[in-house]
Order: C-alpha cells, then sequence, then structure tokens
C-alpha cells in the first residue's frame, strides 16, 4: 500500500476487503487488473468516507454529492457472477428486464449445471402459448417427455390435456412447464439441488408470461412456488400469492391416475381457475 496513503485510509481499506473477503469476492482484488481498479480514485473515496454503524454494507454518507448506492450481499452477488453458473439466487426473486422465453432457452443452453445431464435424452423447456394467461407447473420429465423433449406427452399429459380441454381451452391456449427441465432417474423426487439449480429459469418464465393464474400441478410445483415444506394437503384448492400471480395447487395428473377417487376435487379446484379467468363453468368433470 502507498506510503502516500496515511494510517486512516489504511485502517479502512483493511476493513473494506475483509468484508470483500466475507463476500467470498477476495480473488477479485487479489488479481492484477483489480489491483489497479483499487487503486482507482473512487475505490479511495470509498474508504475514506465516514464509517456506517453498519458493518453487512458500504457506507452510503460519503461527502461526495453523487454517493454510490451500497453494495450488499446480494448486489454483490449479481455483480459478480461465476463465469460458468446459471442464475443466481439472488436473481431468483428480482425479474429481468427485456426478458424473454427465447433468452431463457439460449441462458439453459446444453445445460450441465446439475447431475440431471447425466441421464437426460433431451431437455424438456416448456409448451404452448407464450400470451398464456394460465400456466401449469409440473415436477419434472418422464420418459416420454424426455423422449420427446415436450412436458405431459405421457399418460398422465393426456389426463391434463382433458382436464384443459374440460376447462374449455386447449393446450395452444395454455403454456405447460416443470420446476426442473431434465427427467430424473427412473422418475423419482427431483432433489434439492437439482430445484435450486433448475427454479430460477422457471420463475424466469412465469415472469415474462406474466399469467393471471399459475396452476402448481403436485406437491414438489407447490413447495417450491411457495418456498415450504407442507405436504400439498394443507394448501389443495386454496388461493396463494406468488411473486403477485395468483397460485393454486392442485393433485398432479399422475396422482389421480393411481387415484381416481381424488378427480372430483382436482375439477373443483380447476372451477375455481375457470372462474376468475371468466370461462363459463361445467357442470361435467375431467375425465
Amino acid at each position: 500500500m502507498p506510503e502516500s496513503v496515511n494510517s486512516a485510509v489504511r485502517d479502512k481499506l483493511k476493513q473494506r476487503l475483509r468484508f470483500y473477503e466475507d463476500l467470498g469476492l477476495a480473488p477479485f482484488y487479489r488479481h492484477p487488473a483489480a489491483r489497479a481498479e483499487a487503486r482507482s480514485e473512487s475505490l479511495v473515496t470509498a474508504a475514506a468516507a465516514p464509517s456506517s454503524s453498519e458493518e453487512t454494507t458500504l457506507p452510503n454518507n460519503s461527502r461526495n454529492p453523487q454517493p454510490a448506492p451500497p453494495l450488499t450481499v446480494a448486489s454483490a452477488a449479481k455483480s459478480f457472477p461465476p463465469a460458468s453458473a446459471g442464475p443466481s439466487l439472488f436473481e431468483a426473486s428480482h425479474r429481468i428486464v427485456d426478458d424473454t422465453l427465447l433468452k431463457i432457452r439460449e441462458d439453459l443452453g446444453d445445460c450441465t449445471r446439475c447431475k440431471l445431464h447425466r441421464t437426460r435424452n433431451q431437455i424438456v423447456f416448456g409448451d404452448g402459448s407464450p400470451q398464456a394467461q394460465l400456466v401449469f407447473v409440473g415436477e419434472g420429465p418422464g420418459a416420454d417427455e424426455d423422449a420427446q423433449g415436450l412436458p405431459f406427452v405421457g399418460r398422465a399429459g393426456k389426463l391434463l390435456t382433458q382436464m384443459i380441454e374440460a376447462m374449455g381451452l386447449t393446450r395452444r391456449d395454455v403454456y405447460i412447464c416443470n420446476v426442473v427441465k431434465c427427467r430424473p432417474p427412473e422418475n423419482r423426487t427431483p432433489e434439492k439441488d437439482e430445484v435450486a439449480t433448475c427454479s430460477p429459469y422457471l420463475f424466469r418464465q412465469l415472469d415474462v408470461l406474466k399469467p393471471r393464474v399459475i396452476v402448481c400441478l403436485g406437491s414438489v410445483a407447490a413447495q417450491t412456488l411457495l418456498e415450504t415444506n407442507r405436504g400439498i394437503s394443507h394448501f389443495r384448492g386454496e388461493w396463494m400469492n406468488f411473486r403477485g400471480y395468483k397460485l393454486l395447487a392442485t393433485y398432479h395428473p399422475a396422482y389421480l391416475l393411481r387415484n381416481p377417487g381424488a378427480k372430483g376435487e382436482v375439477w373443483k379446484d380447476l372451477q375455481k381457475v375457470m372462474a376468475e379467468l371468466g370461462l363459463a363453468v361445467r357442470k361435467t368433470k375431467a375425465k
């Protein structure tokens, strides 16, 4: 550190660098190019500003008439994402300006971010209308979906299609996607790390679509969007909120194939969705 920098400023710089180490950003400041930036006037000015009583953010009470906004853990992580990583967990809670389904698919690429890529055949991104007012979110692709690259095309998918048609709609009128985009081996439940890696892309899809209603099919979808460990029976058929969108959880079509007696409960749930969307509520049940 230059001798021209007095001891007070030197101490503040040391404190700031310890803060960056706590954020995991220390390697950035050890790089030669970064060290050059560290000697820049802006960093020295920030370091020389009066200290804040909070150690978790940079001080924002500098004498500079146009002080930079405080650097929080979330903004720091967003500013310096790992080059090979997908959307960060910090970005998952913030809408991306001018995002599109095409951009999301391009960002996903030939994804190898989690172990599911080792056994998949195809990424199953989503299917339906980009202007859909109704979005169905499932758990993950099965064998048929993995083979065709489209969501809900197997036995459970055929039942979902019948449910959609019973509502007076077609698959072209809605959008269908899953929490994870690759088939879990033997159709097992997606693991927490797999959901954490893939769900930010789902959140981006929903923010682009801006649906009036989201229907979660099964526990995994509902628990992911609602950030809960409660079983679906605790809130099935109740209107919930996901980032400003109306959300309703119901049983997965695969569950209905094993438990046909639950179809009546699901039909009641879908009637609530129909009423919310202004669709004529029919008296017949989904077959």
